[in-house]
């Protein structure tokens, strides 16, 4: 089949769905499926487009670095769209891997593709919800109800009335949501939690799973690589320094708890000065260090190495891919997040009992001092300074166990959802 992706960001931008959707494409090809990606032109300094499957849509830079852009839904996009499809075999399915005018751009699509084929509607659309915009936008501005109405109002603008049967509890951003659902075949999430929290605030009736994996085979790679002595536990944090990834309050924590322990931070972002100042001002320089951003397979090892990922952030993340990357790669996590603990359902975790940096503190301690014992014992394969290196180890997620994180995993079932979709259009 030949799957048009219509997304808010270039899928060489930066972001954890841009990652997700790179992934998807390349197991999606390799199963014979041919892909397009549609999205706003990159406009990063010394970016040269290269890639045949990707559709550059006229737009313009909306952040500073330039990193990321905005295409206008319109007849303007329309038509840059169309024109490129032309030259490609037909559209079966519009994937929808957006929440903006990624979902305006690709819903406007579909009519346009169905009726240029003689159809009665519009082709099949599948729509994965990937962003948690109410308590995103919540998070930025006092003006959420504000936005939310703003958000309606663009839809409907661009997007004429609505195309299906929207649940009359839905309200605010879900409401907004809700309208873009009422025109997608299958609706799905990343992750279970927050297909949950879209079928309770009425956004479908149905919401499906289809989570983001992991690349095989440089999990495959890193996985083999062996992992470094040392003489106490390491822990690792990765992600957007920004407050709701709750960074500072992690470092809080570690004051607090004052644990014996390696703690090694990657990822940059707004908070990263202040994340540096806080680091020195309680003295944690001897334990706490700050790596900084580093490339996708430099993370992944990073995770390998570690005997414990730190999840931080609290009912923010509608996946929290890292984790899975984590227990793909044998490393457990201690867990702030319930949700996201129990969609990764790991046989070696932590969790924190609540939302308190005294809470996060008392779960580190019971952690590290877990995994102490290891490192003195030195379970599994041996290296220079003690510690095991070498599954099994009873504080590690087994391989078999971290199978099921797998992108091939993954495709498989998303081949399933778009096969639902089709059916469901031949039914009409």
């Amino acid at each position: 089949m030949h799957v048009l992706v219509v997304t808010d960001q270039h899928a060489d931008s930066l972001g954890g769905v841009q990652v997700a959707i790179r992934l998807q494409r390349r197991y999606l090809e390799r199963l014979g499926h041919r892909v397009t990606i549609a999205a706003p032109a990159l406009h990063r300094q010394g970016y040269t487009p290269s890639d045949s499957a990707y559709v550059d849509l006229p737009s313009r830079p909306i952040t500073r670095d330039r990193e990321y852009g905005i295409a206008w839904p319109g007849r303007r996009t329309d038509r840059a769209l169309a024109a490129a499809l032309a030259q490609l075999p037909p559209v079966d399915l519009v994937h929808v891997q957006g929440d903006f005018w990624g979902a305006m751009i690709g819903l406007r699509a579909a009519r346009g593709l169905g009726a240029a084929r003689g159809l009665p509607g519009a082709l099949p659309v599948v729509h994965t919800m990937h962003n948690h915009v109410d308590e995103g936008t919540r998070a930025v501005t006092p003006l959420a109800p504000l936005a939310f109405g703003g958000l309606r109002v663009w839809r409907r603008l661009v997007l004429g009335r609505v195309r299906g049967a929207v649940a009359g509890r839905a309200r605010g951003a879900w409401r907004y949501l809700a309208e873009l659902a009422a025109e997608a075949t299958v609706v799905t999430a990343p992750s279970r939690h927050f297909a949950d929290e879209l079928e309770r605030h009425g956004v479908a009736a149905e919401v499906r799973v289809t989570r983001g994996g992991v690349d095989d085979e440089a999990i495959a790679e890193v996985r083999e690589a062996p992992r470094s002595p040392r003489s106490r536990p390491r822990l690792v944090w990765l992600g957007r320094m920004s407050h709701e990834k709750r960074v500072l309050e992690f470092i809080d924590a570690i004051a607090l708890a004052e644990i014996d322990a390696d703690v090694v931070l990657h990822g940059a972002g707004l908070l990263l000065p202040r994340v540096r100042e806080r680091i020195a001002r309680a003295g944690l320089a001897d334990r706490v260090t700050v790596a900084g951003p580093v490339p996708y397979r430099d993370a992944l090892a990073a995770l390998r190495d570690a005997d414990a990922l730190v999840q931080t952030s609290m009912g923010f993340e509608t996946q929290g891919l890292t984790p899975f990357e984590a227990a793909a790669l044998g490393t457990p996590t201690i867990f702030c997040d319930p949700e996201i603990a129990d969609d990764v359902d790991a046989s070696v975790e932590w969790r924190v009992a609540d939302a308190s940096v005294e809470a996060l503190a008392d779960t580190l301690r019971l952690a590290v001092c877990e995994l102490a014992v290891g490192v003195r014992s030195g379970a599994g394969e041996r290296g220079a300074e003690g510690i095991g290196t070498a599954d099994p180890d009873p504080l590690r997620v087994p391989e078999a166990e971290g199978r099921r994180f797998l992108q091939s995993a993954q495709t498989v079932r998303m081949v399933e959802v778009y096969e639902r979709a089709l059916r469901s259009a031949d039914g009409r």
